[in-house]
């Protein structure tokens, strides 16, 4: 009789730095980063709060569309697969790390013109002279962002018959 397994792993949480992309010798893409994930319990009439860390790992094109994508403070789904591995260290110590392997991510953050926005992270405020002057260079960026997407939406939209796969061609169809 055969036995069966079943390593699936699924987070919902948000970033907990951004992701760093490497590439292996033999050309494969390889990122890391962290997740955070909260849990909110009741002990002996205390609301507590447990945060969990986990570190990932995407691979090949994953990879790369998770370095494009995210950043820290960003909320995502993954979906996944634990993997364990050791190594020795460089002072002898032999080392062992469990990691999700990705297969799987959604971004839950909304996106606003174009971009995935992450939440605040509580940070002190800035003096006043200093928010004025980020407030005006963050407008004229802003700004010239939207210049360019004027000027598309003033074309008339074409209606073309596709399948289902053609008509998301990228990010930008997706609603989140």
């Amino acid at each position: 009789m055969a036995s069966r397994s079943w390593n699936r792993v699924e987070l919902i949480g948000n970033l907990t730095r951004d992701p760093e992309l490497r590439y292996t010798p033999n050309g494969a893409a390889v990122c890391t980063f962290g997740l955070a994930t909260n849990r909110t319990y009741i002990s002996e009439g205390e609301k507590r709060e447990e945060v969990d860390f986990h570190r990932l790992v995407a691979w090949n094109k994953l990879a790369e569309l998770c370095n494009q994508l995210l950043k820290k403070g960003t909320k995502v789904f993954i979906s996944g697969r634990l993997q364990t591995r050791s190594w020795e260290g460089q002072d002898g110590i032999q080392r062992q790390t469990t990691e999700v392997v990705i297969e799987d991510m959604i971004i839950l953050s909304p996106r606003q013109n174009g971009e995935v926005t992450a939440p605040p992270l509580s940070e002190p405020p800035l003096p006043e002279e200093v928010n004025a002057e980020a407030v005006i260079q963050a407008k004229s960026k802003a700004e010239e962002k939207e210049e360019p997407k004027k000027a598309e939406e003033a074309k008339p939209a074409e209606i073309k018959k596709t399948s289902p796969q053609e008509d998301i061609k990228d990010d930008e169809d997706l609603p989140f």
